[in-house]
């Protein structure tokens, strides 16, 4: 495997864009899948729908809607999902959490989803409210995996679930985290969809952890393609993302200069894929901030193209 310690070294000490070569038979256009938030406001609401129809003709293979904290966005991201399903040929998949939630409760909202045509669900444990520390519900799904296992007794749901390359921060050690991983793949999640990194080498080292653990659902990668270098940084202090230095240095000094963010960012995130296609990965998961362009962009420059 390619052990590059940054997605960017070709990039910046060789030929210019040598590490984005142009597609062919044997270097194809990835599949992807996007990620959008619920709007909180008419206003972001609009936003929301025209980020929905601007990468809608991409096709991606599914598109997932988040929760807030605490499940705070539940009837928000129902809705969202609902007309998802209901007004485009898009395949919906909608976040659902157990935190703060009898069984009952949680299993009714997924049994909405089935009724609503929604097929794919992202089953999580959830997160606390800020400053709050998290404790199951009593009459509740304790934790994700236990959560799988119920939304497989309410329907034959497809379901995802959360891996962390860099460790979930609430994980008392890597192992544990990954024993907990496998869990909710054993209880029957389709898949893993990674939190977004940086680093190309974490994700790739957390590959061969899940393989040697015997994990062999896929583990599709997150992206978030960056525009707002200071914002990055503030939100992966939160999750527990590293952000490494070679990325602060290009975003250095473009404070005032939104394009050129934008050129950066697209680049970064371009060769991220790249580089992970060179080492066998075939499918990512775009979080997209419910901003089109640039993840339209990208996707483009990756050879996947405008179905209609």
């Amino acid at each position: 495997m390619d052990t590059s310690t940054a997605p960017l070294q070709r990039w910046l000490t060789g030929p210019r864009f040598s590490a984005l070569p142009m597609q062919s038979a044997d270097n194809p256009a990835p599949k992807l899948s996007f990620e959008f938030f619920p709007p909180r406001t008419e206003a972001l609401e609009q936003q929301l729908w025209a980020c929905i129809e601007r990468l809608a003709p991409l096709v991606p293979r599914f598109v997932s809607v988040t929760y807030g904290a605490g499940g705070t966005t539940q009837a928000r991201t129902h809705a969202t999902v609902a007309r998802i399903a209901r007004e485009t040929k898009l395949v919906p998949a909608a976040h659902l959490t157990c935190i703060g939630a009898t069984r009952d409760e949680v299993n009714e909202v997924a049994r909405s989803y089935w009724d609503a045509g929604v097929r794919h669900i992202v089953a999580l444990r959830g997160d606390p409210a800020p400053g709050e520390k998290y404790e199951p519900h009593p009459g509740g799904y304790h934790y994700a995996s236990d959560l799988v296992a119920g939304l497989k007794g309410v329907a034959d749901f497809e379901i995802s679930v959360a891996a962390y390359p860099e460790i979930h921060p609430a994980a008392s050690s890597p192992m544990a985290d990954l024993e907990n991983l496998k869990r909710k793949l054993d209880a029957g999640a389709t898949r893993a969809i990674t939190q977004y990194f940086f680093d190309t080498t974490t994700y790739l080292r957390f590959l061969d952890l899940c393989l040697a653990a015997g994990i062999k659902a896929p583990i599709v990668p997150g992206i978030m393609p960056v525009s707002n270098f200071a914002q990055a940084v503030k939100f992966s202090d939160m999750c527990g993302a590293s952000v490494p230095a070679w990325m602060g240095r290009l975003f250095e000094g473009t404070e005032n200069d939104p394009e050129t963010r934008r050129m950066i960012g697209m680049v970064v995130a371009a060769e991220q894929v790249r580089l992970l296609q060179a080492n066998g990965v075939d499918e990512f998961h775009f979080y997209t901030l419910n901003r089109p362009d640039l993840t339209y962009a990208i996707a483009h420059v990756l050879g996947v193209r405008a179905a209609f």
